[in-house]
């Protein structure tokens, strides 16, 4: 039986297949097809943290999305600690999502 996944996995789900008695077909990706297969990865974790039904399933999803986002800063030459230094100086500027604000419209004063 042939199961298609083409998609983008970690780097030790070869070796767990293969320890499940099954032949992986893979190949490593040049820059510019990893960079895409990240983003849609991102988008597919993504969807499986809004889909997520228990604590724990949430917890593991959320930390696919944080590999994910780790790989697509190290792809572009940047330390996610420089990734987490941004988003706690834009909190300072901006805030978090603490207050859970739904910003529906503004109105000009002129």
């Amino acid at each position: 039986m042939v199961k298609i996944y083409d998609k983008l996995v970690r780097d030790n789900v070869p070796e767990i297949i293969k320890r499940q008695h099954e032949k992986p077909i893979y190949r490593s990706m040049g820059q510019e097809e990893f960079r895409r297969e990240l983003f849609r990865k991102l988008k597919e974790e993504c969807n499986e943290v809004e889909n997520a039904t228990s604590r724990e399933e949430l917890i593991e999803e959320l930390g696919d999305v944080l590999e994910v986002l780790k790989a697509i800063a190290s792809l572009e030459d940047a330390h996610f600690s420089e990734v987490i230094e941004s988003a706690q100086e834009k909190k300072l500027i901006k805030g978090g999502f603490e207050k859970r604000i739904y910003l529906e419209k503004t109105i000009s004063r002129k």
